[in-house]
């Protein structure tokens, strides 16, 4: 049985919560005692604070918490019919009742105080000193990756540095600066620390750490420094682009050379996330990767199709925006098949209209008008959006493949063990040329992009892809990242680092238009944490929510 030692921060109590199963190759130690006192003074004790650090990655990446707030409210997504929480993804009445909200401040301030926790208790570890100084980097860079989330999403709100043991009854506004302050510290401890490989993939390296640096400081507008770290991280390290963007998303190729890091998640699902009595109290109800859910239309009661595996479990969460799809010359970049689903092969004789076998196709979405047929269900532009570009069937649109799993066990499985990939080498090009274009460099910019669209040509189509700095602007660049990293979990903080989110939600969003007003950059803190605290003059919930 796994001792309850993992003690996280919300703001009122501070509630005992066991550590997780780890990620594939971060083995747990599991103790038989029952306080944190004694477990992390040894060496096993405190690889399992470290490996139960890394967990809180999962309640974000390949999660409809993490989709939600990452992805959702941007340019590029729109509500599909079963989008849970619309209020997140067009801004209609977002307020502090939210539950994806109170839900990721939990985990986010339980991932702090472990790590807090960690960097305190780390001399007493009995660790040997090489091993010591790698956990500690660690901790390091894992705290300020988590206060990086906190502090994009809520902005300047509580923050500490000290393990929180006991109740807490208030909590402190801090400057938005002072995190940046310390995010910077640690990434200095964990790039100067971090071995630049690892045999257990999962953890963090050195150039991993360099890499979230780069993101780092073209989030603070440090052009230079992210131009230089992320030229870095694509020259002096073994990483590459694939040579085909589709076999990015393979299954089978998830360990890729253009990997930088990754949530890893675990082929045998007992071992994941979901809540379990015994393996996972405190997991997600779903567990595991849940992408393949998110993005797929609903085409299980249509004609000639039945639910199956290979089609995915359809939640309809989230269609594409058709500026979104409209970003993609189809027939020059190689990205848009790859990243998006416009057939459905018949797979269900049953419900076939006459003539149709096997394999046909049975159901067809386009992004462009196209001629009435009656071979197939068709759902062509002006079936699917409406005149202003906002959804009008949002039960059948084209539908984002990148995170689809072949390989379930079942039609029925919510989760997989697909790898959610947070760092790639291909942002690194896109963060080198937005940095570039910031100096005022916009052939280089261009050369960085180019480098990006050459692998993307369809073959025959590389002069077609190719671009030069006449074309490059912010909103270009913007563009390019759509196009190579929908659904990855990061066009709100993009849109938000470049000040162009009520701008291009206005421009390419309308269902998101009608509702977005300028303080929606921050979310609202959960109202359970306003309610919580003591000292609430101090502590008062962002501007213009409820």
């Amino acid at each position: 049985m796994k001792p309850n030692i993992n003690k996280y921060f919300i703001i009122l109590a501070i509630a005992a919560a066991s550590l997780a199963g780890c990620a594939k190759q971060l083995e747990e130690y599991n103790p038989g005692g029952t306080t944190s006192d004694a477990v992390y003074s040894t060496p096993e004790g405190f690889e399992t604070l470290v490996n139960a650090a890394y967990t809180y990655n999962r309640w974000w990446y390949g999660k409809e918490e993490g989709y939600s707030i990452a992805e959702m409210g941007t340019d590029i997504w729109t509500s599909g019919t079963g989008d849970k929480y619309p209020d997140i993804t067009n801004y209609n009445n977002l307020q502090a009742s939210n539950t994806v909200m109170s839900g990721l401040w939990k985990q986010l301030y339980a991932a702090i105080n472990l790590c807090n926790a960690g960097i305190t208790r780390i001399d007493k570890a009995g660790l040997t000193e090489d091993k010591k100084k790698v956990r500690n980097a660690e901790l390091h860079f894992l705290r300020a990756f988590y206060y990086w989330h906190i502090v994009e999403t809520w902005g300047g709100v509580n923050f500490t540095l000290e393990e929180t043991s006991g109740a807490v009854t208030t909590a402190n506004r801090t400057p938005v600066e002072k995190f940046y302050t310390q995010i910077f510290a640690d990434l200095d401890v964990a790039v100067n620390n971090l071995p630049v490989t690892t045999t257990d993939y999962g953890r963090v390296t050195k150039p991993a750490a360099e890499a979230f640096l780069a993101r780092m400081y073209l989030t603070r507008g440090m052009n230079q420094q992210a131009a230089d770290m992320a030229d870095k991280v694509i020259n002096n390290y073994s990483f590459a682009l694939l040579p085909k963007y589709a076999d990015l998303w393979r299954m089978d190729n998830l360990q890729n050379k253009e990997v930088i890091w990754a949530v890893n998640y675990m082929k045998n699902l007992v071992f994941d996330d979901r809540t379990d009595a015994t393996l996972f109290p405190n997991g997600h109800s779903r567990g595991a990767n849940n992408g393949h859910l998110m993005f797929a239309m609903k085409y299980d009661d249509l004609p000639g199709m039945q639910r199956d595996v290979l089609n995915q479990r359809p939640f309809n969460r989230y269609m594409p925006t058709l500026f979104l799809l409209n970003l993609f010359n189809d027939k020059a970049d190689a990205r848009y098949q790859a990243s998006f689903k416009q057939a459905w092969l018949c797979n269900n004789l049953k419900t076939a209209p006459a003539g149709m076998k096997l394999g046909d196709t049975a159901v067809f979405c386009s992004k462009d008008v196209l001629p009435a047929t009656t071979k197939y269900r068709l759902y062509d532009k002006n079936a699917v959006y409406n005149s202003e570009g906002g959804g009008n069937d949002r039960t059948h649109y084209v539908s984002l493949q990148k995170f689809d799993d072949p390989t379930r066990a079942s039609l029925n499985e919510e989760q997989s063990a697909r790898d959610a990939f947070i760092i790639r080498l291909a942002e690194m090009y896109l963060i080198a040329a937005e940095a570039q274009f910031n100096l005022s460099n916009a052939a280089k910019a261009a050369d960085y992009i180019n480098v990006i669209r050459k692998r993307a040509a369809i073959p025959g189509q590389e002069a077609a892809m190719e671009i030069t700095a006449a074309d490059i602007s912010l909103d270009f660049i913007l563009d390019e990242r759509a196009r190579e990293l929908a659904g990855e979990q990061l066009r709100w903080f993009d849109l938000k680092r470049t000040g162009k989110l009520g701008e291009r939600i206005a421009l390419h969003n309308p269902d998101a238009a009608k509702y977005f007003q300028s303080f929606h950059t921050v979310r609202p803190i959960p109202q359970n944490q306003i309610d919580a605290v003591s000292n609430k003059e101090e502590f008062k919930q962002n501007d213009k929510y409820n």
